[in-house]
């Protein structure tokens, strides 16, 4: 098939890219490059050894779409672009309706011009907000708790509308858990401008120097260690998770509708479990503070995958310590 992928040349889109050409699937990327680097492209074709074709473009840019939609015979299309910091999601928070809720609305008015229906949307498990049940299976009640949330809410909600208004639509909301980790090769990985917002790069950058020290936001929850629990996957097992679902959807007899799925491992990882992980991967010491608790942090959350086994034949197989070796590999890689 040929994949548009809007934000492909982030840190999720990126990986996903690698592994779509993998399967041989010919790839267009359409980026505005707010939150990469063009040296992305070039770590993209190095570890698949093919080419990707490259628009740089921003999705609310109707003409842009539709130039590529002109030019391209598109058979699906998996949707990444959008802004995705929480904390900044709190200070801007019409910046993130914009690009996010926006700059969806204009890529399926275009997908629709174009007769493309086939769509693997970049969710989160953020819409769950506080669970009070977990595992978090699918059918938890949605209740996001902030701006970026409320996002992909929204934007799950224009597509559920959608799948009711025309059943040609094939659809899958991919909620994630934590992604973490970098590919195997150094290549390509998370590469945070400033101060990192993800657990992961703030701890590999206390671990080479970059920062003094991890602050760990509570204590004295109530889990096995005090700290916070998430459900972190590998971003090369969710980069495999988008693969498996587009290849769902396109053997599917029929338009399967609007179908959401959890991508994550099923199981639960501490704060302090993540930083004696990646001691030990990178044989440095990861100095800490426990600190107040932030407001609107969860205690617990992690997924249930139940249905992304049995209908997708999707799982995760890494765990956290290849998660950490992959990341302290990647965090010595020269950037360009």
């Amino acid at each position: 098939m040929k994949i548009l992928v809007t934000g492909g040349m982030g840190y999720i889109g990126s990986h996903t890219c690698v592994e779509l050409l993998a399967q041989g699937h010919e790839v267009v990327v359409l980026d505005n490059l707010s939150n990469a680097k063009p040296s992305v492209r070039q770590r993209i074709e190095r570890i698949a050894e093919r080419a990707v074709e490259f628009v740089q473009a921003d999705i609310r840019d109707r003409a842009a779409l539709r130039a590529v939609f002109a030019q391209h015979r598109i058979d699906a299309v998996i949707h990444f672009a959008g802004l995705k910091v929480v904390n900044e999601s709190v200070s801007q928070p019409l910046a993130y309706y914009d690009n996010n809720v926006t700059g969806s609305l204009a890529l399926f008015e275009c997908m629709a011009e174009a007769g493309v229906k086939r769509l693997v949307f970049s969710s989160s498990a953020s819409i769950y907000g506080d669970a009070e049940v977990v595992p978090v299976r699918e059918d938890a009640p949605l209740s996001a708790l902030t701006p970026y949330g409320r996002s992909k809410l929204m934007v799950e909600d224009m597509l559920r509308d959608l799948g009711r208004s025309d059943p040609a639509w094939s659809v899958a909301l991919l909620r994630y858990f934590n992604p973490a980790g970098a590919h195997e090769s150094g290549l390509i990985g998370e590469e945070p401008g400033g101060v990192p917002n993800n657990l992961l790069p703030y701890i590999a950058q206390v671990a080479h120097g970059q920062l003094a020290c991890l602050n760990v936001y509570g204590g004295d929850y109530a889990t096995p260690d005090g700290t916070g629990v998430r459900d972190y996957i590998h971003v090369v097992d969710l980069a495999l998770g988008h693969v498996a679902t587009l290849e769902h959807l396109a053997k599917a007899a029929t338009p399967p509708g609007v179908r959401a799925y959890n991508l994550g491992t099923g199981r639960g990882n501490s704060v302090l479990e993540m930083v004696r992980a990646f001691e030990q991967a990178s044989g440095r010491p990861v100095p800490y503070r426990i600190v107040a608790r932030r407001d609107g942090d969860i205690v617990t959350s992690y997924a249930d995958t139940t249905l992304a086994e049995r209908e997708l034949g999707w799982k995760a197989e890494r765990g956290i310590a290849q998660m950490c070796a992959d990341a302290w590999r990647w965090q010595h890689t020269p950037k360009e």
